[in-house]
């Protein structure tokens, strides 16, 4: 009787074991994926509106300094240098590849 009973559940035990498979794939490669698109679209997003708003205070802080100063060149200067400043601090901390790598190391002259 118990040979019946085997042989009547493994329907059952097939779909289970076909659901445990799917399941299976599904969480080592669909959650992953998943996971990755929605760190790439908030980080669009966030850089999008981390540029708007550097964008929009650097305008702002330009504006107020023609106000302030009353010359459009003082402002200009002020600004651009500033912005010099932010680049030149930039450039010193930019990643520096190391002397054996061969993508970055000059052949035989």
């Amino acid at each position: 009787m118990a040979d019946l009973d085997r042989a009547a559940d493994w329907p059952t035990q097939a779909a289970d074991a076909l659901e445990q498979a799917v399941t299976l794939v599904r969480d080592k490669t669909v959650v992953p994926a998943q996971k990755a698109t929605k760190a790439v679209v908030y980080g669009i997003l966030a850089g999008f509106f981390a540029f708007t708003a550097v964008a929009l205070l650097i305008i702002g802080l330009f504006r107020g300094l023609v106000i302030l100063t009353g010359e459009v060149w003082l402002a200009y200067l002020i600004c651009g240098g500033i912005l010099v400043l932010a680049g030149a601090f930039c450039w010193t901390r930019r990643f520096k590849a190391p002397d054996d790598d061969p993508d970055t190391a000059e052949g035989p002259r």
